[in-house]
């Protein structure tokens, strides 16, 4: 595919721009390392929001929902939809009393809830483990992605895809720290939102789609546009996509944006905020925009590529040259943007790289403060001068960046990537729940259950990759999905639980963390049956405008104004309780 000038124009444009924005954040990044991870702690809510939207909104996310709806259809996306009512609970009830610690990241938290030793080797562990191991595994997915779009849609090569995309990522990175992060964030949202609603539009108009009544009226789509899986015509799916999800997942596996209880990214932004009520405010938007306002144009260009792509072995046939673990139903999406007209392909290549550019970045900077904060400082150079630790900050940057990259070559599809990590956080999420309140938990409870999880999922990992690819599916020794994520979650559970009864004592507790996190007056914690019911509103609003503005797309207009009514009462009910639970 060749791109026109006008398309390179925008796209050179777009670098320029992201570049620019960089430097002129580097003089304010550079004096400090808390300008620079924290961006001085004064950021407001609106622009902390876009960011925490920006940072999910991967070169991957599209790529994954795509996948996922062509093989279950839109019912399919309650895998991730679960995790709004995660991102409800930290909205709630914990937005407030991470940034009331004060912290620099979320794993200096370690050192204020427990005392001791053990207390000092979790966080420097979890600072590898989280900030490089795991960061790199989360990057190299989204770099996988951009493979896969830079091959689609402009004939790159791997090597070049990432050597481009990741150079001018990590140059900025460099240059504007959190700062800079947050204000290309917020410049790279409205490029991909205004792309993808646009590509959706032109991709729906095609003849070879024939419009909204065309793509509504396809045999094979009708069987897609279900939002919940029918119990009867699909148990199955509706007890895995389903049931699972809402009755375990969200509070039961750990997963970047959505961890129970804060923290990550997420927990970063809310550490940069200036006070608590911004601090919920941008968490607040963050879900709503997250859910609510950005997956319909990815769900519509899903479905479209059914008609025009309904095989994998489509895809392959039409875009020869990649590897061929790469050929799989997510390489759907970049396949159907290259049928956009010079210009509007340039805006979207521009949006997709956005995307990318402002997942990766985050990625970076988040990863990189544990690094320094967390490792290099608590236990390398405890009296490292402020100049050394930006400049190990950027350092473990440029590694961090490069691993990811080799890592990718090694990734085959999104949805896969998805479910490995959300296996990796299995039976972890009920602990990050509950050790803000139960005493009894101790540095030895998080180290068991970090042991346990990822063991787990690396065995279950192993098995399915052992197997030998030309067997015939009966021979194929396959543990379901569910069954995987039952056997994370209890085993997890029940190790981190036992532990935590073994080796309950004082010694672990630090007694100034509640007076720090809820106020010598337990402020922190009044009003929580109140915050309690506005986890369950705010989810219940969310869903309304998610399933609403779908509703009125596939031309259900009654449902959809339903579906606003209830959406607007939820509104209601926050807004008079607002003072309350924000005080």
């Amino acid at each position: 595919m060749v791109l026109s000038a006008l398309d390179w124009g925008i796209i050179i444009g777009f670098f320029l721009i992201t570049l620019l924005i960089g430097v002129l954040a580097s003089k304010q990044a550079g004096k400090s390392s808390g300008d620079f991870f924290l961006s001085g702690r004064n950021m407001p809510w609106w622009l902390l929001g876009v960011s925490m939207v920006a940072t999910t909104f991967a070169a991957d996310t599209p790529n994954f929902v795509t996948g996922v709806i062509r093989g279950k259809g839109i019912a399919g996306n309650w895998d991730w939809w679960a995790f709004l009512i995660t991102g409800m609970v930290t909205v709630f009830i914990y937005s407030r009393l991470w940034r009331k610690l004060g912290i620099s990241t979320d794993l200096e938290f370690y050192e204020i809830r427990y005392k001791g030793k053990a207390a000092g080797f979790l966080r420097g562990f979890r600072a590898i483990y989280l900030g490089v191991v795991f960061n790199v595994f989360i990057m190299a997915t989204v770099c996988m992605a951009g493979v896969k779009i830079g091959h689609v849609t402009l004939g790159l090569s791997a090597f070049e895809t990432l050597g481009i995309a990741c150079v001018v990522t990590v140059l900025y990175s460099l240059l504007g720290g959190l700062r800079g992060v947050i204000l290309t964030d917020f410049f790279q949202f409205i490029i991909a939102m205004v792309g993808s609603v646009a590509a959706a539009y032109f991709i729906i108009d095609m003849p070879e789609v024939g419009g909204m009544d065309g793509l509504l009226n396809h045999e094979v789509v009708k069987t897609k546009l279900d939002f919940i899986p029918d119990r009867e015509k699909q148990p199955d799916l509706w007890y895995t996509v389903f049931l699972i999800p809402l009755a375990v997942q969200w509070w039961s596996s750990w997963y970047p944006g959505a961890e129970p209880g804060g923290g990550g990214y997420v927990a970063q932004r809310m550490l940069s905020a200036k006070d608590e009520k911004h601090a919920t405010k941008a968490t607040l938007f963050f879900n709503f925009a997250h859910y609510a306002l950005r997956p319909w144009p990815w769900i519509l260009i899903a479905l479209a590529s059914i008609i025009v792509f309904p095989e994998v072995s489509d895809l392959k046939s039409t875009f020869p040259g990649l590897q061929e673990s790469y050929y799989a139903d997510d390489l759907a999406y970049p396949a159907m943007l290259t049928y956009l007209p010079a210009g509007l392909l340039g805006l979207v290549m521009a949006s997709l790289i956005s995307a990318f550019m402002s997942t990766i970045s985050t990625h970076l900077n988040w990863g990189s403060s544990y690094v320094v904060n967390d490792f290099y400082k608590r236990f390398i150079r405890k009296d490292a001068k402020e100049k050394r630790l930006v400049a190990v900050g950027r350092i473990s940057t440029v590694i961090m960046m490069l691993l990811a990259a080799l890592l990718s070559m090694v990734l085959s599809e999104a949805e896969e990537a998805f479910k490995l990590i959300v296996q990796i956080g299995a039976g972890t999420g009920l602990l990050f729940i509950l050790r803000w309140f139960w005493k009894a938990i101790n540095p030895w409870s998080e180290i068991a259950a970090m042991i346990s999880s990822f063991t787990i999922a690396m065995i279950f990992f192993i098995i399915d990759k052992v197997q030998d690819p030309n067997l015939p599916p009966e021979e194929v020794f396959s543990i379901p999905g569910d069954v995987k994520l039952f056997i994370g979650v209890g085993l997890t559970t029940l190790v981190w639980v036992v532990v935590t009864l073994i080796t309950k004592n004082d010694e672990h507790h630090n007694p100034e963390f509640e007076k720090r996190a809820f106020g010598e007056d337990g402020n922190g914690l009044k009003h929580m049956g109140l915050k309690i019911l506005n986890v369950f509103v705010g989810s219940l609003g969310i869903y309304a405008a998610l399933f609403g503005v779908g509703a009125y797309l596939l031309d259900k207009g009654v449902i959809a104004g339903v579906f606003l009514g209830v959406f607007i009462s939820c509104c209601l009910v926050i807004y008079m309780s607002w003072k309350k639970i924000t005080s």
